[in-house]
């Protein structure tokens, strides 16, 4: 498989509030997306960073710590090769236009492969 991009980072934290606030404030990122639990940004590049707090579902996201996406042409094919080398992997998921699996890495950590993305609307 061949890694294309960093496409997505993810943090769940207890300090939700502080984490948002530090995001927007700091860092000077704008939410794209806030819900109780969860704030969504993009970077100017495209790229995405999230935030959960402890109790929101976060689609998959892990427990606790950081969580990243690494964007592939082909999810699918990319899910097959890491379980073809032993990895734990979930079953591959469809949102939005994307398709993602999780896995986790020797250091415990859950990180996704992703391909796709919204469809191109008509010029």
């Amino acid at each position: 498989m061949e890694i294309e991009a960093l496409f997505w980072l993810g943090t769940r934290t207890a300090k939700f509030d502080e984490m948002v606030a530090f995001t927007r404030d700091v860092l000077g990122l704008s939410t794209t997306m806030e819900e109780p639990g969860m704030a969504f940004f993009e970077l100017p590049n495209g790229d995405q960073f999230e935030v959960f707090g402890p109790d929101h579902h976060g689609g998959g996201h892990p427990a606790s710590g950081v969580a990243a996406a690494f964007k592939v042409a082909d999810a699918a094919a990319a899910r097959d090769e890491l379980e073809a080398a032993g990895v734990e992997v979930s079953e591959l998921r469809s949102l939005f236009g994307y398709s993602w699996a999780y896995f986790t890495a020797p250091d415990d950590n859950a990180y996704l492969i992703l391909s796709g993305g919204p469809a191109e609307e008509p010029a």
